[in-house]
């Protein structure tokens, strides 16, 4: 696996609200770099296999958007999950969980997970391609920290979920190493 130093360009393709489209639908297509995403931003990223699937529900997102405000408190400007789904099911998903903080991007080709190093087959399960599970940490473009959960492989038969979760991503801002995990810059965890 290969450490990157800066977050890979590609240009996502999201949906944004816009009142003057008209009908029961108003909402239009609107291309976003990764310049515009993390430039000048210090940026909270998590990936994650798939929207609607039950730790990325019940856990992932949820904790990410419970711990905003603290996140916020740390000089946090944007917190977001990249998930390789397109934008409808990433909009309709936030919808369904109540997502308020956290912006939901989709990578619906995978550019940027494959980019990134993080794209594995998950046919096994009917998933095609998806990203492996991270969380990372990113000022202006730059990867200060990634968390690459244990077991990185194409097919692999669990869904590990120990290092790219909201509590260990906090703890590393607040300078406190998680049990188990090591603090250098950019060390992959697993």
């Amino acid at each position: 696996m290969t450490v990157i130093e800066k977050v890979p360009s590609v240009v996502f393709k999201t949906r944004v609200r816009d009142e003057s489209v008209e009908g029961p639908n108003p909402y239009r297509w609107e291309d976003k770099t990764t310049e515009q995403i993390f430039g000048g931003k210090k940026v909270v990223v998590f990936s994650l296999p798939g929207a609607f699937t039950p730790t990325c529900s019940s856990n992932h997102l949820p904790r990410y958007e419970e711990l905003y405000d603290e996140f916020k408190a740390l000089g946090v400007d944007e917190i977001i999950c990249i998930s390789v789904n397109d934008a409808f099911v990433m909009f309709k998903w936030g919808r369904e969980i109540g997502a308020k903080n956290v912006f939901l991007l989709p990578d619906g080709n995978g550019e940027f997970t494959r980019k990134m190093g993080m794209l594995v087959d998950k046919s096994n399960i009917g998933f095609g391609t998806r990203s492996w599970r991270y969380s990372m940490l990113v000022n202006d473009g730059t990867i200060e920290k990634i968390f690459v959960e244990p077991g990185f492989a194409d097919n692999c038969p669990t869904d590990p979920f120990q290092v790219s979760d909201a509590d260990t991503m906090l703890a590393y801002l607040k300078g406190v190493a998680p049990a188990g995990v090591s603090a250098p810059r950019k060390e992959f965890v697993g």
